[in-house]
């Protein structure tokens, strides 16, 4: 037997003999055990319901089942090691509605865990639920959904289930649940619309969703949801089945999958496609989750020193580049788009994953719907995998139709998100014009120096605000001390104009709209409802911010210059334009995207002052967006002061 002591914790690796003296860390051990069959964990028939465990290192294996989600006792009955690492057991009976576990004994150490496929599991996720899926399904659940011609034409909204209707005043019944973000016809302060209807009166077309699988009970504890908790749910404890704080009833099984079925129905019925965020990249404990419990050692990354790998800060790093992680991660979100219909997938640290995982996503994907999203943090991070395997951004190009978050054009936008007082393009910082220009193509290679990750805008994701780091109104504030609030607004509006008006594909944050404030909290991932919440009071009280995104969002569906599909199509028809510091101008020429207007005019304005300048003379210009700022507009020339985004077309 092997241990590993780290923190008090002891990971014992099985009997050698078991697995004929190969080791789980050696190469030999996936040749010698890696399973290709696609029936591993619960296929369930009202006649039988059959087991299928990999546990090439347990000595032995049974299935305990369990009468509900608290019985004390358990039917214990023995597994028959089978093929490849696998244990299998048929129960000829209709097991419908009862609970089950996996025990194995891993050298003289017997562990009891979730099995790591349970689509359907208890309150807190500690036992999975044998459950025929097909009862889950709500009432209507078609499989139509809005089109989508190019991953570019979307818009990305981020939002949380519970952040977006827990506000006292957000008109939601079943407030921080699937069935409150699926209600029609709320109303807020003032009488705006909240909720659902906003999402559908802002225009924008993907509702991204911050984790919504089963996540750990030491972040919000599914038995206590008459208290305070709050999470954002990046601790993964069971991949495959649903969050239960966001069910009206956590303790059955049943209800979380349908109302969250219902929430994909209701979204896509109103023109919606539904982005999950997922966390393939860490889970919630390295010693307590499920995959530890069962094949100890195989699916975490270690250092030589036999500690867990810890890139993602968060205690460790999963293993994705072995077969069986890579496995499971594989038909994880293929679960996910044929059970619940999922439109695309937002990777969390995507940079510690693996580019051949990443790559069989995409490629399976295809298989199924092309138009699936795929996007993630590709950041450069450091982890017990070989530089080059990393899917981060420099390996985009080993990545096509995966698109990356555009950190260089947010920071340059905006300003260094790690230091709060450093002022970005919008708020007078000297010296970004590179860098905004590369967001604008939408980081491919447009000159030689003007390029960044992507190799096509398809692998843009361009934004400003997410979940993460301050808000764009909490990092202005912070960079602009002396500056009043009307001018901060107006640099807020044009932050959210680059980035509606630029290549690749636009993400917006929630709040974004009207200049949302999380009260200077950085990392709110555990602060209280009162940080975190949309304040629809807020939303009502800037209704000009509202309308400005509605704007934006509709001049980029309207003209699809700004949608250009391939870098070709940029550099052929994207063409930067002379003007002053502080600046930023470029035309969009010769019918780009085949839109009716022959040619576009975009000017990035934070000089303030008034300034003249020249217009390219391609005929007479006239104003799509931007008239606060403009004094004068002829055929050649163009007087604007302030701060914002002027949008002409002729």
């Amino acid at each position: 037997m092997s241990v590993q002591k780290e923190s008090n914790a002891i990971i014992h690796y099985g009997d050698p003999a078991v697995t004929g003296g190969v080791s789980v860390f050696d190469k030999e051990f996936d040749q010698q055990f890696y399973y290709e069959g696609s029936d591993l964990g619960l296929t369930y028939q009202t006649q039988e319901s059959a087991f299928r465990l990999w546990a090439p290192t347990a000595s032995e294996a049974y299935v305990l089942l369990y009468e509900d989600w608290k019985a004390p006792d358990a039917r214990r009955i023995a597994m028959t090691r089978d093929v490849k690492g696998t244990w299998l057991l048929k129960v000829r009976e209709d097991l419908q509605g009862k609970f089950y576990t996996y025990q194995v004994l891993i050298g003289d150490q017997w562990n009891e865990a979730v099995d790591p496929y349970a689509t359907a599991v208890g309150v807190n996720g500690d036992r999975a639920c044998i459950l025929d899926m097909t009862t889950t399904d709500p009432e209507r659940w078609t499989a139509d959904k809005p089109p989508l011609d190019s991953p570019v034409d979307a818009v990305i909204y981020e939002l949380h289930v519970r952040d977006y209707t827990i506000h006292p005043d957000s008109g939601v019944s079943h407030k921080g649940k699937f069935t409150g973000l699926a209600e029609s016809g709320t109303r807020g302060p003032g009488g705006i619309r909240t909720g659902l209807d906003h999402i559908v009166e802002l225009g924008v077309t993907h509702v991204e969703l911050l984790p919504i699988y089963d996540y750990a009970t030491e972040s919000v504890d599914e038995t206590r949801l008459h208290e305070p908790q709050y999470n954002w749910g990046y601790d993964p404890k069971n991949y495959n089945a649903p969050e239960g704080s966001y069910a009206t009833d956590p303790y059955v099984p049943e209800v979380r999958i349908r109302e969250l079925k219902q929430l994909v129905q209701t979204l896509h019925d109103q023109g919606l496609r539904v982005i999950m965020d997922v966390v393939y990249n860490h889970v919630y404990d390295g010693y307590l989750i499920n995959f530890t419990k069962l094949v100890p050692g195989y699916y975490l990354r270690y250092k030589k020193d036999g500690t867990f790998s810890n890139g993602s800060g968060c205690g460790n790093d999963t293993a994705t580049e072995r077969p069986m992680m890579r496995k499971f991660i594989v038909e994880s979100v293929l679960h996910w788009v044929k059970e619940y219909r999922i439109d695309g997938f937002r990777f969390d640290l995507m940079g510690l994953m693996d580019v051949e995982t990443m790559n069989e996503i995409r490629t399976r994907l295809d298989e199924i719907d092309p138009s699936i999203l795929t996007i993630g943090e590709g950041w450069v991070m450091d982890t017990e995998l070989a530089e080059e395997r990393r899917a981060n951004q420099r390996q985009a190009a080993l990545m096509p139709r995966i698109a990356h978050f555009n950190d260089g054009f947010r920071d340059a936008v905006k300003g260094d998100i790690f230091h709060f007082d450093y002022k970005g393009f919008v708020s007078g910082g000297i010296g970004y014009q590179g860098k905004v220009k590369q967001g604008i193509v939408g980081g491919i290679p447009y000159a030689e120096e003007i390029r960044a990750f992507a190799s096509e805008p398809v692998q843009c994701v361009n934004y400003v605000e997410c979940h993460d780091n301050h808000t764009l109104w909490d990092k202005i504030m912070l960079s602009t001390d002396g500056e009043n609030d009307a001018v901060r607004r107006d640099m807020h509006r044009l932050s959210s104009a680059m980035i509606l008006t630029s290549q690749g594909i636009p993400f917006l944050h929630a709040g974004q709209e009207y200049y949302r404030s999380k009260n200077g909290v950085e990392n709110s991932y555990n602060s209280s409802d009162e940080v975190n919440r949309l304040d629809w009071g807020m939303a009502s009280e800037h209704q000009d911010g509202v309308s400005y995104i509605q704007r934006l969002v509709k001049l980029r569906k309207n003209h699809p210059a700004f949608r250009l599909r391939d870098s070709a199509s940029i550099r052929r028809h994207l063409r930067f334009e002379d003007s002053p510091e502080n600046t930023v101008a470029f035309t969009l020429r010769d019918h780009a995207g085949g839109g009716a207007e022959k040619h576009i005019y975009v000017l990035y304005y934070a000089a303030r002052k008034e300034s003249s300048l020249k217009l390219p003379e391609l005929g007479e210009w006239k104003i799509l967006l931007g008239e606060e700022l403009i004094k004068r507009l002829n055929s050649d020339s163009l007087v604007v002061e302030g701060i914002g985004a002027v949008v002409l077309a002729c």
